[in-house]
């Protein structure tokens, strides 16, 4: 329960420690976070803030949205996020504060949450690693295949969840404990060590890492 920022990827680059490693980084944009929203145990139900992100043409959302960000009185953005806090985090935090980077600093581990990249139909053994037949020996037209699935007369159908071929790629997941390396405070720019699910210009939700709160990173 905690305030995050949302954001965009950019893209992948890497920069170069004091010694001369080379670490890989996906850069974020998280520019222009606002509070469109205060939500409070009193009127709510429970405690949290309701942060939008990014520019929209008005009359690409409907008259319920307009009226919800105009009230608040921020400029209409293309995503609308909740983050979940405790209720002393509500006092210092109006409808229409800008959310930075000073809430998080260099070293930080944080999850990131986005859509992976649609990859579409996909066979067994790429959708789930398995490992792939031998090429040889007697091997006829079978190399690539999942094999028996073990259903035979008992019981007689496929148990559901079974890993067969199907849809890869294109949901929602998150990555945990990615270390911030550089915050460009300027730009509103974000490095984290390693790779971000999704496509270039994907929308990430980015938190402090559950795994290590309260830790030293």
């Amino acid at each position: 329960m905690s305030i995050g920022l949302i954001g965009k990827k950019i893209g992948m680059t890497r920069i170069f420690a004091d010694n001369g490693d080379s670490f890989p980084v996906t850069v974020l944009d998280v520019s222009n976070n606002r509070v469109s929203q205060i939500k409070k145990i009193e009127t709510d139900g429970y405690s949290a803030i309701q942060v939008t992100y990014g520019v929209r043409r008005a009359n690409r959302l409907n008259k319920p949205i307009l009226g919800h960000l105009a009230k608040a009185g921020v400029e209409a953005g293309a995503v609308i996020k909740e983050f979940r806090v405790e209720s002393e985090q509500l006092n210092n935090i109006q409808p229409g504060t800008k959310i930075g980077l000073d809430l998080f600093e260099v070293g930080q581990k944080i999850d990131v949450t986005s859509n992976s990249i649609g990859k579409g139909f996909a066979g067994t053994i790429k959708r789930h690693n398995f490992s792939s037949n031998r090429a040889s020996h007697g091997n006829s037209k079978s190399h690539n295949v999942p094999g028996s699935i073990s259903m035979a007369q008992d019981p007689g159908r496929v148990f559901p969840g079974k890993k067969m071929s199907g849809r890869l790629g294109g949901v929602k997941c998150t990555v945990q404990n990615l270390e911030i390396l550089r915050i460009d405070v300027e730009r509103d720019l974000i490095h984290l060590k390693g790779t971000v699910p999704g496509a270039k210009t994907s929308i990430v939700v980015i938190k402090p890492g559950v795994k290590t709160k309260g830790k030293k990173a």
